[in-house]
């Protein structure tokens, strides 16, 4: 019999992507891995399962490997509980005498060499712990009547039961899979239908029922194989059929739920700058370098000095001279920095603290650097750093803030936009994130054209951040009633401006973003109608801030771009 392992990525692609400029290490993938043996895929969940060969929670495998074959018969291997990769590699070295590759059985090792997987080893534990879990398979002799978890398979056990769960689907798609305890075929299938379950959350009612114990329900749909499946979308019965196909399956209940949730009516639009994910390489980064000793020049006399303040600036130049950032070794004292540079805040005149923020923003150009900040908790450094000009804006004489500590604290927030954690960070901390928006919105009407340019930069990476998970079907990450205010703030933004193409270019893109495919009939479509947003761009057309050549032709066409959307609002 020939025997292959199954190659899955737990981190989606994410570990491609990112693990190199965190971790100055490249890892390919998350590794998860399972054996296929003689048409089943054995792999390690809540014990050890079986599957159809790719039909498991993990989706399709990234590799296969064929590892050989083996002469052995299926009985004569107990299996013994270890890890996923571990217990492949038993089950690999039983059957053949022969190792998995290497480099996945020796992925920990490889990560947690490194300074910046020492460090965030606890937060990488407590998210993985329950991605190699997979649903249980297992069937209960009696399962209880209760109300199941949201995005759950539905456990029936009568008719009654049954016919009040299509009810409530009665307007949206239900599912129902007719099994029994002693059917083999069924239970493989138990591990897809449990992730399509998932998948579809609210959008589909996945109904599972055993006739081995629910003889009514057998009796009235007249079920006498299993696996069956029945579909309904609305109220009414589409779709019947039997057996084990696992792509079969994954198909037809794909297809119901898109005939259930049909594409929002923005995707009919033809809005080429707004129907796509905006990729990682597209973010906006300051990346410019002030002379270091001008800079620290600005600082108190007595903290110049400083063996902090010194590593510092040999790593921030020490990072300029190297064409990869990450191969920059990251300074021994890296832990000491949060605590000196909140320190330093509160030593240092509030005219110099821009200083301070800009050195922030060339240390956090660093995504290793910049994801320690974010994994402190709670995150008292950035909080610090932005709290300036909030506690300057609150004072009783509501003094402006300096136009150096505006402009720096808003290249710092959108450099900290491009990084995976730290984003994470700013959008699931209410204090912080509160901060972050009240900067920006502010920022959208001050009277320096650099500064409302910089301002829509960090617009940019913050709403690209809600429309990429809109696209990928993850819903919103700003909340309806912050991205109100967004669209408020940009609508009257772009009235406003009559100096700058570029503020005025990004502007419109930042409301594109915010707008494409936000929820029919809410709050964001009605904020759009009561301010006039589509009369309001649309007047820009007639203003002078096109220039000429290919750039105002750009121009011309996002305010088209954005009148079509603002306007399907109204």
């Amino acid at each position: 019999m020939d025997v292959e392992l199954y190659v899955y990525d737990l981190s989606k692609g994410l570990a491609r992507q990112w693990s190199l400029p965190l971790t100055g290490t490249h890892i390919d993938a998350i590794y998860h891995t399972a054996i296929v043996l003689n048409g089943v895929e054995y792999y390690f969940g809540h014990g050890i399962q079986t599957a159809y060969p790719g039909s498991t929670h993990h989706g399709q495998p990234m590799e296969k490997v064929h590892l050989g074959q083996t002469e052995l018969p299926l009985d004569s291997y107990d299996l013994f509980l270890h890890n996923c990769n571990n217990f492949t590699q038993d089950l690999a070295m039983f059957l053949l005498g022969k190792s998995i590759p290497d480099h996945i059985r020796n992925l920990p090792q490889t990560f947690l060499s490194t300074p910046f997987g020492q460090m965030i080893k606890p937060q990488i534990e407590a998210a993985l712990r329950p991605v190699t879990q997979a649903p249980s398979t297992g069937v209960p002799s009696q399962p209880p009547a209760q109300i199941q978890p949201a995005n759950k398979v539905i456990q029936v056990t009568n008719l009654t039961q049954l016919n009040h769960e299509l009810n409530q689907a009665s307007h949206s798609a239900a599912i129902i899979f007719f099994t029994s305890a002693t059917c083999p075929p069924c239970k493989a299938l138990y591990p897809l239908y449990d992730s399509l379950a998932e998948e579809a959350g609210s959008k589909a009612t996945l109904i599972k029922v055993d006739i081995s114990s629910a003889y009514d329900v057998a009796m009235k749909y007249g079920i006498k194989a299993t696996p069956t499946f029945k579909t309904y979308l609305k109220g009414q019965e589409t779709e019947t059929w039997s057996g084990a196909n696992a792509s079969q399956l994954q198909g037809n209940i794909k297809l119901l739920i898109e005939m259930a949730n049909p594409a929002h009516p923005h995707r009919k639009l033809d809005l080429p700058s707004f129907q796509r994910p905006i990729p990682a390489s597209s973010y906006i980064q300051y990346k410019n370098t002030p002379p270091l000793d001008k800079l620290i020049q600005k600082l108190p006399q007595e903290t110049r000095d400083n063996k902090t303040l010194t590593s510092i600036t040999t790593f921030i130049t020490n990072s300029i001279k190297s064409n990869d950032k990450i191969e920059t070794p990251l300074p021994q004292d890296l832990p000491t920095y949060p605590t000196y540079i909140e320190t330093l805040l509160k030593e240092t005149p509030s005219a110099a603290h821009f200083a301070i923020i800009d050195l922030a923003r060339l240390l956090t150009l660093d995504p290793r650097v910049a994801s320690y900040f974010a994994s402190q908790n709670p995150p008292s450094t950035l909080l610090s750093l932005l709290s300036l000009s909030q506690s300057t804006q609150d004072t009783q004489d509501k003094k402006e803030t300096p136009y150096n500590q505006t402009l720096t604290t808003l290249h710092l927030l959108t450099n900290l936009l491009t990084t995976p954690l730290p984003t994470h960070t700013i959008l699931n901390t209410p204090s912080l994130f509160s901060q972050t928006l009240n900067t920006l919105t502010t920022s959208l009407f001050h009277p320096n054209p650099k500064i409302r340019c910089a301002a829509t930069s960090l617009a940019y990476n913050l709403t690209a951040q809600n429309h990429n998970s809109r696209i990928e079907g993850k819903g919103d990450i700003i909340s309806e009633e912050d991205q109100v205010s967004l669209v408020a703030g940009l609508v009257e933004a772009i009235a406003n401006e009559e100096e700058s193409g570029e503020a005025l270019r990004g502007f419109l893109m930042a409301l594109g973003l915010v707008v494409y495919e936000c929820a029919v009939g809410g709050e964001v479509e009605e904020v759009c109608r009561v301010l006039g947003s589509r009369e309001t761009v649309l007047g820009k057309k007639k203003g002078g801030l096109f220039g000429g050549g290919e750039e105002g032709r750009k121009l011309e066409g996002l305010i088209g771009e954005v009148v079509g959307l603002v306007g399907f609002c109204s």
